[in-house]
């Protein structure tokens, strides 16, 4: 329908033009005169190149969009430039190009608007760029650039649009996080840590030959002397704790502050030698089992890049469920939420007889305090000996910070 009178409007207005140039003429012809037929004479060529541009295929324009780059993280700047090129060089009085954006990126700040008119007439290549600032977390889509013309009355008027599609993913910031596990644990993990510092130097079990690298002091003197050759000790290695983060996807105003710490929380957990799982379930069900390659790493960002908070299952439902395929028993449950509920306390409570280890981040406004009904839950959970930080992000600095009581 909306095509239809499109064709319309553009049909009524090149019959307009066609009555206009008959009306001149025939005026001419019937006044006669100096002033009638200069009349028809300087309004000729108006309508003969009002004629030419109806027939001009600006649908041949070759058109490209490049952006500065594929990957963003939030905050960082795009820049786009668009390039508009033709083969024959009809001449145009001004040429407006948009680039059409979505409604989220059209929300935010502009240091250059994507619109740019041109008077170009002969001109074959055309291009103008425009940085947006503060890109969102998300999945974006460039879809499309629209292009308008017309003539010098505006009788006859061309737009169309190009498809011209750019996809990009901006991923969630990542501050820095220092993570301490909880207590040192043997043989909880799955998989050996590589970190030396895991290498408990108290508790040794055997004795084998020297290896270059062995440190001086694990040299056991005595089978040494009896062996007549150097022995170190060879101590029990402490094998890698397994963490699962559970993100809370019901609807919250924190929710990116929420992927912020989460993502901090996976750097610093891969960074100690921790394997790490996610779970993360909403309108779609997303878990991720227990790894630490790099290849799993760039799952869970891409993951956390385009996550929404459309979750109509509370957090406390979901905790309970042996979601990732592993003896919950040796796992950290660490739970990043922005709502602290008697219901999620009152769960914790009953998973902890079933000896699991929770961690309870609660990310909140950094207006807010922490309110007397929070207060009361939060001294219910460290009576259990549960772990709570209630956490609040600076914009400023770019860390998160202990909030304070009310």
């Amino acid at each position: 329908m909306k095509n239809l009178f499109k064709r319309f409007h553009v049909g009524w207005k090149l019959v307009f033009l066609l009555i206009l140039t008959l009306a001149s003429f025939s005026y001419a012809m019937f006044q006669g005169g100096f002033v009638s037929w200069f009349l028809f004479y300087s309004f000729f060529p108006f309508a003969i190149y009002s004629l030419m541009l109806v027939i001009y295929p600006i649908r041949s324009f070759k058109i490209t969009r490049t952006v500065n780059q594929e990957q963003f993280t939030v905050g960082q700047k795009l820049v786009a430039t668009v390039t508009i090129k033709r083969k024959f060089p009809f001449p145009l009085c001004y040429l407006l190009v948009e680039d059409v954006l979505s409604e989220r990126l059209h929300a935010i700040e502009k240091i250059e608007e994507p619109k740019k008119l041109f008077f170009p007439w002969f001109k074959k290549t055309l291009s103008f760029s425009y940085v947006l600032n503060q890109m969102p977390r998300g999945e974006h889509h460039f879809t499309s650039i629209r292009l308008k013309t017309g003539d010098l009355f505006g009788l006859i008027e061309k737009e169309t649009f190009f498809e011209v599609e750019n996809y990009f993913l901006v991923y969630p910031l990542v501050v820095d996080l220092v993570y301490h596990p909880r207590r040192k644990q043997f043989e909880q993990g799955a998989s050996s840590s590589l970190a030396k510092y895991w290498q408990d130097s108290t508790m040794a079990v055997g004795v084998r030959e020297y290896q270059p690298g062995d440190k001086f002091a694990w040299i056991d003197w005595k089978a040494t002397a009896r062996r007549d050759s150097i022995m170190t000790k060879e101590f029990e290695q402490m094998q890698s704790h397994d963490v699962v983060i559970l993100l809370d996807r019901v609807k919250s105003p924190m929710f990116e502050a929420m992927v912020t710490y989460t993502a901090s929380l996976i750097q610093a957990i891969i960074k100690s030698g921790a394997r790490v799982g996610l779970v993360s379930i909403g309108s779609s069900k997303q878990i991720f089992s227990l790894q630490s390659d790099e290849q799993h790493v760039r799952s869970l960002y891409y993951h956390l890049a385009k996550v929404d908070c459309d979750s109509q299952e509370p957090i406390s439902s979901i905790i309970s469920k042996d979601l990732v395929g592993a003896d919950l028993k040796h796992i950290t449950n660490m739970i990043v939420t922005s709502h602290l509920s008697v219901d999620l306390v009152r769960k914790l409570e009953s998973l902890l007889r079933q000896q699991q280890t929770f961690m309870l981040f609660v990310i909140k406004n950094n207006h807010d305090r922490i309110t007397k009904e929070e207060t009361v839950l939060i001294e219910r959970l460290k009576k259990l000996d549960i772990v709570i930080k209630v956490l609040s992000i600076q914009k400023s600095d770019k860390e998160f910070k202990e909030v304070s009581g009310s």
